[in-house]
């Protein structure tokens, strides 16, 4: 009897010693966040300021990081508000935030004072419209059509989809709009369609759709080919037919959904938004259906721009290398 209870402690102790070990492991919170961190998101009917709330308030909750999400003007912008110090944390395409790392397109000087936080999902290109006799991008040249707001990684996706088409700013009557006023336009009848690049769904999208006939453009592949091949960023994706209740699917491009900061931001904030994030996937999932695209494997995939330290950090204890500066 003395030798089963022996051993019986012994097992308790094993298993209280890999316990031990394995909560040792485990990613922690770091002590130290800062009190006041903004986090530059996107326009109010937006995924990104839907999501970006739910993350900041997680993180907030579960660490000593407290981040305020705000509203923008989208990627181009948000990466401005870091660089000029009016928010440490901000969301940007994966186009926009390379462009401006290395000073291509409407960016004249790299913008090198940011670095990445993790890639989080994908983002699909969707051209809607309200008139079923707009079958492709080519019948847009002489219509009136929201191409992003200023300031918007849309702006960027809708003159690249357009010039594949071979049609230009000056072949269609633009109109330079959020998510939630190209929805009002195309109501309205103000304009004839919209682009609009975020996760779907979108909320914008999924009212529109709730109380309109509404199309989504599909793209064909040659398009699509000769897109990939001048702009790696991009890959081919499809968009459910019941995402929007339509009647079939769409085939479009997307781009990346990817959490950046100043590179003034502690390690410790950092770190802990990651933490609040990943920590906390399940609970994050039942408030917002986003989560459940985010997996360590895409936050890690990320090239041509470093990651912030902090998230190195994290993802090493997760047991991913990702490249710094």
């Amino acid at each position: 009897m003395k030798k089963i209870i022996s051993i019986v402690l012994v097992l308790t102790m094993v298993l209280a010693l890999g316990v031990s070990a394995a909560f040792a492991d485990a990613p922690a919170p770091k002590d130290g966040g800062s009190k006041d961190l903004k986090f530059t998101t996107g326009g109010p009917a937006g995924t990104y300021f839907a999501f970006g709330g739910v993350m900041a308030q997680k993180v907030s909750e579960v660490t000593s990081s407290n981040i305020t999400a705000i509203t923008s003007g989208g990627s181009s912008a948000n990466i401005d508000a870091l660089d000029m110090g009016d928010a440490q944390l901000a969301f940007s395409q994966s186009d926009v935030l390379y462009a401006a790392y290395t000073g291509q397109r409407t960016f004249e000087e790299p913008i090198t004072g940011f670095s990445v936080v993790a890639p989080l999902y994908m983002e699909q290109v969707q051209i809607i419209t309200l008139n079923p006799d707009i079958k492709s991008v080519a019948d847009l040249k002489g219509k009136s059509v929201s191409i992003g707001a200023a300031g918007s990684g849309v702006y960027y996706n809708a003159i690249d989809v357009l010039g594949a088409f071979g049609i230009t700013e000056d072949d269609i009557k633009p109109t330079y709009q959020s998510f939630d006023e190209s929805v009002e336009a195309l109501k309205d009848g103000q304009i004839d369609a919209a682009f609009v690049v975020a996760g779907a769904p979108t909320p914008a999208v999924t009212s529109l759709a709730a109380t309109n006939t509404m199309y989504l453009i599909s793209l064909e592949d040659d398009v699509i080919d000769a897109l990939i091949e001048k702009y790696p960023s991009y890959i081919k994706v499809t968009i459910p037919a019941d995402v929007y209740g339509l009647e079939a699917d769409t085939v479009t491009v997307a781009v990346g959904a990817v959490i950046i900061a100043s590179n003034d931001v502690s390690d410790a904030d950092v770190y802990n938004f990651l933490y609040g994030v990943f920590e906390n996937l399940d609970e994050l999932e039942q408030i917002h259906a986003k989560a459940s695209e985010l997996s360590l494997e895409f936050a890690t995939s990320f090239n041509g721009v470093p990651y912030h330290s902090g998230a190195a950090a994290y993802f090493a204890d997760k047991g991913f290398d990702v490249p710094v500066a």
